[in-house]
């Protein structure tokens, strides 16, 4: 058994949560990715033709697709969670609470684009925005508790 740092065990934490509050199984797969701010911008440069860096990228694999079926259960691959470490770690300070608060705010917003929500419009950015603090909230990950520096998990 290895002992898991306190940003791992927030995103694994996070990831769990939104796999049971949106009814995913242990066949749902997603990769997520810690990254500088020069990986990002590369991605977001080639992919969405922005060359700059941001702090989380999704990359949907199924996007309509029926999943793949290997031998037993669908084994549904979700996508990538790309997240910016250095761009999270200047969010945090900008937004005064901490980084493992600003760290699983981005995983489920990554994971929510890997689930079909969006922000395109405003009452998109309102719906995808109440679903972020639900998972958040259900955890202990609220902006009064990281105030109070509790620890979350």
């Amino acid at each position: 058994m290895t002992v898991l740092d306190p940003l791992e065990q927030t995103v694994r934490a996070v990831l769990r949560k939104a796999a049971d509050v949106y009814g995913l199984t242990e066949n749902n797969e997603v990769s997520l990715v810690f990254c500088d701010d020069a990986y990002i911008q590369n991605l977001n440069r080639d992919y969405r033709g922005k060359d700059q860096p941001t702090d989380v990228l999704s990359f949907a694999l199924n996007e309509g697709e029926e999943p793949e079926i290997v031998d037993g259960p669908a084994q549904v691959l979700l996508g990538d969670i790309i997240i910016s470490l250095e761009t999270a770690a200047r969010q945090a300070e900008e937004y005064n609470h901490s980084l493992e608060r600003e760290v699983a705010y981005l995983t489920v917003h990554g994971m929510l684009h890997l689930l079909g929500y969006d922000h395109m419009t405003e009452e998109d950015k309102a719906e995808m925005r109440l679903e972020e603090e639900h998972v958040l909230s259900l955890l202990g990950i609220t902006r009064e508790a990281d105030n109070e520096n509790k620890v979350f998990g």
